[in-house]
């Protein structure tokens, strides 16, 4: 076992021998499944490429009608889940989700994250000293933070995704899988205590693309307790529906992960990205402006009514999609976006979504009164089973019918927010509020991804205007420009700016779509 990164304050408290040793055991025994595993999402995007298409798997067909299985009950702490705050584990934020007075904190090691080292370490040194409620956090400018007395948000850890390594860990030299870190550093350091404490070792799992991918991370949980010493199914994971390959096999990922499961989760951003990232080079599947892919367009209503029906009639809580708004200090605009708010989780809980996600703790009580308002003294709606819902494969693929334009807007938005995202990425953000909204990995892909499907079909913009490679780079330059003043004196931040202009251009125009803008962007310098 190697240690390549530089150090991190506590980081002798968390690379333990000990730890290092289980990593080494989980990366032995899984890495060469996960390299499987992904070399097979390959294959599948080769065929789709070919003219194949998606479809409900034959030879699970047994899995979906069996009408007796069901996933393990809810665990102390996932009993009710009507709030969910999701955010990056730096310490002020840590602290501010755990008071936030939402149900669960989403410790997010993925998409609002960024794999520095710093972070990697940090992040787990903060977990650490939160379960065991001894974090505490002083600003710059002297104000301290602290956890409040009383209930707070039960710790759900999202690891990173199969597709994401851990180049700072080396077992054999041999890169170490960056979600085996994530989650064996936090199973390894905190399980017994979350035991103790009337919780458990609880995970948010992301990316997947199959029931295979899912049956891999319940061999690992199961791996880990055997480890440890712990019950089979200690370990509670919800898995985030966020790829269009999962949404048809949503029973099959429930089944495979039965003992071990907490539910599902409609992951909306990441699933828009994977529909236009297994579909770009497919013109009936151009989308429109980011802002025009809403939930109650007819591909995204198909998905979300079908996880709330495959998640209940399992006994599994299903958990809707991210606000991204940020309160401002303008009355007016709040107004308007509180009402939006409401709406779109009002929407949510009356479909029968047992609770929702928000990404600021400004938003929590909004949320929290919508779903109180369905809920009453109940936990959650797992007794509403949705038998009126009916979905086919060609609902779930529908995007042709999305209502909605490609814009001048739409397309400056998108350049915008990329840049202004893998600038902060670059820095060390994997979180940042741009526009009014808060950015991560997800939203980030979704604008690169349109820029390229759009480029790739000829796409016109509503001004009559053919989005060519030579538009890009002119809006690529102008906002390059505005950055570049917004930094000032800012050499470091310059310097990013010029680094993140590059990177778009890379993911966004290149003839080969890369799959993740996150992995060209971790090739670069990032200690």
């Amino acid at each position: 076992m190697e240690v390549r990164g530089p150090g991190v304050p506590g980081q002798e408290e968390i690379l333990t021998p000990e730890a290092l040793e289980f990593l080494a055991e989980l990366h032995t025994r899984f890495a060469p499944r996960r390299a499987d595993l992904l070399a097979e999402r390959q294959d599948r995007r080769r065929r789709l490429d070919d003219g194949g298409t998606l479809d409900f798997l034959p030879e699970t067909a047994r899995v979906r009608e069996d009408p007796t299985w069901r996933v393990a009950p809810p665990a102390p702490g996932l009993v009710d889940r009507r709030v969910e705050i999701t955010g990056p584990t730096d310490r002020k934020m840590s602290i501010n989700a755990l008071n936030s007075g939402a149900k669960v904190w989403l410790a997010d090691l993925e998409d609002a994250n960024t794999p520095h080292f710093a972070n990697v370490v940090g992040g787990q040194v903060n977990l650490r000293d939160a379960v065991r409620r001894e974090i505490t956090f002083t600003s710059p400018e002297g104000k301290r933070y602290a956890l409040r007395d009383g209930e707070l948000a039960t710790v759900v850890v999202r690891p990173r995704g199969w597709h994401l390594t851990e180049k700072h860990l080396r077992v054999g030299g041999q890169v170490m899988v960056g979600g085996l870190v994530d989650f064996g550093l936090y199973f390894f350091h905190n399980a017994a205590e979350l035991l103790a404490r009337g919780s458990g070792p609880y995970f948010y799992l992301a990316k997947l693309e199959s029931h295979l991918e899912a049956r891999l991370w319940n061999d690992v949980f199961t791996f880990a307790e055997e480890y440890l010493g712990l019950a089979r199914g200690t370990i509670r994971a919800t898995v985030l529906i966020e790829t269009i390959t999962a949404a048809f096999e949503m029973e099959e990922i429930l089944y495979e992960l039965r003992e071990h499961s907490a539910g599902l989760n409609a992951g909306r951003w990441d699933y828009i990205f994977s529909v236009i990232k297994n579909f770009r080079n497919r013109p009936g599947f151009v989308l429109p402006d980011r802002a025009d892919v809403t939930m109650t367009v007819p591909f995204m209503r198909a998905y979300t009514e079908l996880l709330v029906r495959t998640c209940h009639r399992r006994g599994a809580h299903a958990i809707g999609g991210m606000s991204a708004f940020i309160p401002s200090k303008d009355p007016e605009r709040d107004a308007v976006v509180f009402a939006k708010v409401r709406e779109d989780k009002g929407r949510e809980a009356d479909a029968g979504f047992d609770g929702s996600w928000v990404a600021h703790p400004g938003m929590v009580a909004a949320v929290r009164e919508v779903f109180d308002e369905v809920l009453g003294e109940r936990p959650n709606q797992l007794g509403r089973l949705r038998e009126d819902v009916s979905v086919s494969a060609g609902q779930l693929l529908d995007v042709a019918a999305t209502p909605g334009a490609v814009t001048a807007g739409g397309l400056r938005t998108n350049v915008s927010v990329a840049l202004r995202y893998l600038e902060a990425w670059l820095g060390g953000r994997g979180a940042v509020g741009i526009f009014g909204l808060m950015e991560d990995a997800a939203t980030a892909e979704i604008s690169r991804s349109q820029v390229w499907q759009w480029l790739r079909h000829g796409v016109t913009l509503d001004d009559g205007r053919p989005v060519t490679e030579g538009l890009v780079r002119t809006v690529l330059e102008e906002e390059r420009r505005r950055l570049l003043g917004e930094a000032g004196d800012d050499a470091a931040g310059a310097a990013r700016v010029e680094q993140a202009a590059d990177l778009f251009a890379e993911v966004a125009l290149a003839e080969e779509y890369p799959t993740f803008l996150t992995v060209p962007a971790y090739a670069c310098r990032v200690d």
